[in-house]
């Protein structure tokens, strides 16, 4: 998903992150992170990644271990290495044979708040008699 201008923000096997992540760049997790990303662009959880957070990005790739609630804009893709225990919020999921999911997912399109703001209210009927 990368393009020529966006960076790939890259955190090693042997590397911890405690906190958040946050910016418009792809990040490749191998390491551990604990805390919350949100970010512009596509979250890659290597196998041997392990990510504690709450997440919110454009699109996601998990092949590792994720913990916590994910909120994906676009396509959300659980490998068949994957295991993921929390809350899934996306418009498109792929969860391929193998993987584990734990938790509730809501999909589908999603409208703007003034989509939702103009969408018309039912009416009452009234019987006068």
């Amino acid at each position: 998903m990368a393009t020529k201008e966006q960076e790939i923000t890259q955190i090693g096997h042997s590397v911890t992150i405690k906190g958040d992540i946050s910016g418009k760049s792809d990040v490749r997790v191998a390491g551990n992170v604990n805390g919350s990303i949100t970010i512009e662009g596509e979250l890659i959880v290597e196998r041997q990644g392990v990510v504690e957070a709450e997440i919110k990005t454009t699109t996601a790739v998990i092949a590792g271990t994720v913990k916590g609630n994910i909120d994906v804009s676009e396509k959300l893709i659980l490998e068949s290495s994957s295991q993921f225990v929390g809350n899934i919020k996306t418009k498109q999921l792929i969860i391929q044979e193998g993987a584990i999911f734990q938790g509730n997912c809501q999909m589908g399109l999603r409208q703007s708040s003034s989509q939702q703001q103009a969408a018309p209210t039912p009416k009452k009927e009234t019987n006068l008699l």
